[in-house]
C-alpha cells in the first residue's frame, strides 16, 4: 500500500504575454485564476511542467 505523494502549486502571475506553451501548461496544471491552487500528484511530469512556469507559479 503506498501512498502517493502530492505537490500544491499556486499561480501568482497572469500567464498574459507568456508564450501560447507556457499558458497551455498553466491550464494543463489546472490553475485557472490568479492566486488558484491545484494539488497534483508529485510526478516528474508535473515537476517538469511546474519548472517550465517557474516564474508564475510557487510551491504552497
Amino acid at each position: 500500500m503506498t501512498t502517493q505523494q502530492t505537490v500544491k502549486i499556486q499561480l501568482v502571475r497572469s500567464p498574459i504575454g507568456t508564450k501560447e506553451s507556457h499558458r497551455a501548461t498553466v491550464r494543463g496544471l489546472g490553475l485557472r485564476k490568479l492566486n488558484s491552487v491545484s494539488e497534483l500528484q508529485d510526478t516528474p511530469e508535473v515537476r517538469g511542467m511546474i519548472n517550465k512556469i517557474s516564474y508564475l507559479v510557487k510551491i504552497v
